[in-house]
């Protein structure tokens, strides 16, 4: 199927979202947060399920955020203050995490804080999230390389084995970018940036294809090569990579004035609405790598003739960014190819259909290569899934990054 084709069956698909079916699809993801709150208490689920339950852990992992986005969420959409409480809950598990620095030396922040803490000041204009907003920004900011002006992902700082970014990051950065908005202070703004620009240069191949990792000389600070850590090959296209870049970037550019708007002169590398002139084509990668059913296997060395285990995840985070981009008119017909995403997901791939399941999507991937997560549900596949039916349902939400 060529890539107009695809396109023009998403749309079609996408005409049968209409408020009824996203008021149910909500309802129904409501109601599975709530089932799982009773059963996870005070604690967190693991990162993916096995057997379609997750696991009960402490505030530990990268992906802890994910969960008290959805309470925030369900909070948002029911008005009921159950779920208002356990997130509050959860924001005093955060604070607690931060002043002890309890596995925090990552770049995973933003996942962390801005679905926790900063949701929590977008929908209560609470102190205390605020406070930890700009506490959780510090941290992140720590983890700036001058030498290649990047923020290190992973591993000890300066770490030559560990000197690189990541395509994920794209998403952590609007933490700092909200640390400006609330103290006013540019340094937050300025090392997003300057790291954006940076991924923007390296992960991003000139194809629009996009690495998973990106390597610098930590002597020098200039980039060295690219490499994969979840995806099949250094030179193959990671799904989920290429989602984070469509979601990335136009949270990254909502937070951006176009240049021209302060007089500067044209910058040619910018589409019409501020964006790098090839996003459309990292849209039409992943478009163009859909199999028949529309929701793609978890890397794209694979296809319906060569197939293996798909992840659903990577759907919906691209949904989320084709909702994000199309406020910008950065990609034509962006939100009804999300609408047709969506459904897909909620027809096909959504647990609703499989009722001893605590997940809201099925047939997610974590790390296929270290056999995490495969077939099952995820936490960001969940929330992502979940955010989309919100933008949808309601146009007037204010996202949470």
């Amino acid at each position: 199927m060529k890539l107009q084709d695809k396109k023009q069956e998403l749309i079609q698909l996408g005409s049968n979202v209409q408020q009824d079916w996203l008021t149910q699809q909500l309802d129904w993801c409501c109601q599975t947060i709530e089932a799982n709150m009773q059963r996870y208490g005070l604690d967190f689920p693991s990162a993916c399920a096995t057997n379609g339950n997750y696991r009960i852990k402490p505030n530990d992992d990268w992906t802890n955020g994910f969960w008290t986005g959805m309470l925030w969420l369900a909070y948002e959409w029911t008005g009921r203050e159950t779920f208002l409480v356990r997130a509050m809950e959860n924001i005093h598990s955060f604070q607690e995490r931060l002043e002890n620095h309890f596995v925090l030396d990552h770049h995973d922040i933003g996942f962390l804080y801005s679905l926790s803490a900063g949701a929590g000041y977008t929908v209560t204009d609470s102190l205390l999230c605020q406070q930890q907003i700009l506490q959780a920004a510090d941290v992140l900011m720590a983890r700036f390389q001058k030498k290649g002006q990047f923020i290190q992902a992973w591993g000890k700082l300066g770490d030559p084995k560990e000197y690189r970014l990541i395509i994920d990051s794209l998403i952590n950065l609007p933490l700092l970018f909200r640390a400006t908005e609330i103290s006013g202070d540019m340094r937050y703004q300025e090392v997003a940036q300057k790291h954006y620009q940076t991924l923007l240069k390296t992960v991003i191949r000139e194809n629009a294809t996009t690495f998973h990792t990106y390597y610098f000389d930590p002597l020098t600070g200039k980039p060295s090569h690219g490499a994969t850590h979840q995806g099949n090959s250094d030179d193959s296209i990671w799904a989920r990579g290429q989602s984070w870049a469509i979601l990335g970037i136009p949270l990254n550019e909502s937070y951006s004035q176009n240049k021209q708007e302060n007089g500067a002169q044209k910058d040619t590398s910018l589409t019409n609405a501020g964006f790098p002139q090839n996003y459309n084509e990292i849209v039409d990668v992943f478009l163009t790598n859909l199999p028949q059913d529309l929701v793609p296997y978890w890397d794209f060395d694979f296809n319906d003739q060569v197939p293996s285990d798909k992840d659903s995840s990577a759907l919906a985070i691209t949904a989320c960014g084709l909702l994000e981009a199309d406020k910008s008119n950065a990609y034509p017909a962006a939100k009804e190819l999300a609408q047709g995403m969506i459904y897909q997901l909620g027809e096909k791939y959504s647990a609703k259909h499989e009722t001893v399941n605590e997940g809201l999507l099925l047939h997610g991937v974590y790390a296929h290569a270290e056999g995490k997560g495969i077939d099952e549900p995820n936490l960001w596949g969940d929330y992502f899934y979940f955010e989309a039916l919100m933008r949808l349902a309601n146009p007037e939400w204010k996202k949470y990054w």
